[in-house]
Formats: structure tokens, C-alpha cells, sequence
């Protein structure tokens, strides 16, 4: 039973293994249909192209000029910090992740980007920084000490 037991757990783990090498790519958010100036979209196009051309110094111009041609479209803020992130500059990326979260808030694409998640929310970065968890457990009286 044991040996049965073990080999579900270790087929279990090899199937997550799996799931989490199969991860797709990130990719650039289009701004059709997001009713956006159109420059914004044409900007956009050519910013997802030199990102999967990896020219990213080009994919950048593009996307910071499609953030100014449409400043509530939380797709273009998205696509700016993916870009951002790829050239090394994690700072402005997590502010314009958090942008693009805020004015997107249905989007499910960009709440559940792996791209987002390193950099969390603004009040539990603030809460972690203010009260760090220490590794010790806790003290509970009448409890035995280890």
C-alpha cells in the first residue's frame, strides 16, 4: 500500500513538473477592440514585433509611445512593463504591472501573469516591509517549547 501510495505522489509531482514547463510564453496584450486611438494600436503591433524579434530597446519606444497614446489602457501599461522587465529595469516595470492591474481589473490575462506576480500588490509589499515574518514559531502559553 505504501508503495502504492509513493508511486501516485511521485507521478502526481511529474505531472505538475509538466505543467509548469509548458508555461506559455509572455506576449505582448493587443489593443484591438479595447477602444483605443488607433495610433496606439499601430504602435502597439510594431512594439509586439520588435519584442518577439527580442529588440527590446525598439519594443520599448514603441510601447512607452502607445502608453502615451492611450495612458488608460491598462494593455499598453501591461506590454510596457513586460518589456521594462526583459531590459533588466524591475522598478518601473512593477509600477506600470500595478498600473496596468488597476486600470484593468477584470482582465484576466494580466491578473494572472506570471509577469504580475513577483511583484504583488502595493499594501502587502508595504505590510511585508513594515512587519517582516520571522522563522521562529510562535510562543503560545501552555504550549512546549522545542
Amino acid at each position: 500500500m505504501k508503495q502504492l501510495a509513493m508511486l501516485v505522489a511521485i507521478l502526481v509531482l511529474m505531472g505538475m513538473t509538466a505543467c509548469w514547463s509548458k508555461r506559455k510564453p509572455l506576449v505582448p496584450l493587443s489593443l484591438v477592440d479595447s477602444g483605443v486611438k488607433p495610433q496606439a494600436i499601430t504602435l502597439t503591433e510594431q512594439g509586439t514585433q520588435a519584442y518577439q524579434a527580442k529588440q527590446f530597446e525598439d519594443a520599448k519606444k514603441y510601447f512607452e509611445q502607445a502608453v502615451a497614446a492611450a495612458p488608460q489602457s491598462g494593455q499598453a501599461h501591461y506590454n510596457y512593463a513586460l518589456v521594462l522587465n526583459a531590459l533588466g529595469d524591475p522598478e518601473l516595470a512593477r509600477q506600470h504591472f500595478l498600473e496596468a492591474s488597476d486600470l484593468a481589473p477584470g482582465d484576466k490575462t494580466i491578473w494572472d501573469s506570471p509577469a504580475l506576480a513577483p511583484y504583488g500588490f502595493p499594501d502587502t509589499a508595504n505590510r511585508t516591509k513594515a512587519r517582516p515574518y520571522g522563522t521562529k514559531p510562535p510562543k503560545m502559553p501552555g504550549m512546549p517549547r522545542h
